[in-house]
């Protein structure tokens, strides 16, 4: 249906469309605006492309490297036993 890409033709259309909807006055002040909104897009971008870059290139916090190493240790049966005498202990504490 749509096969072809975009001819000459189907500019000229949009061009008279454009001109009848807007008017001829109006459409240098949409198309500046335009150019504005788009180089605010290019700018905002980049700006997250470089923070983005710079918070990789970071070194992570001691901390975070302590929370990594205990999220990749494997839970024992001591730690979950603890852990459900712990929740026993506030269910037996909250009936009280």
């Amino acid at each position: 249906m749509f096969s072809g890409g975009v001819r000459p033709w189907h500019i000229i259309v949009l061009v008279v469309v454009l001109v009848l909807l807007f008017g001829a006055k109006k459409l240098p002040g949409a198309a500046r605006g335009l150019g504005q909104s788009l180089r605010i897009l290019k700018s905002e971008t980049k700006t997250l492309r470089d923070e983005m870059k710079s918070d990789s290139d970071e070194e992570p916090a001691d901390d975070a490297k302590a929370d990594a190493k205990h999220a990749r240790e494997p839970l024992n049966n001591k730690t979950i036993d603890g852990e459900a005498s712990a929740v026993e202990d506030l269910r037996d504490k909250k009936k009280a």
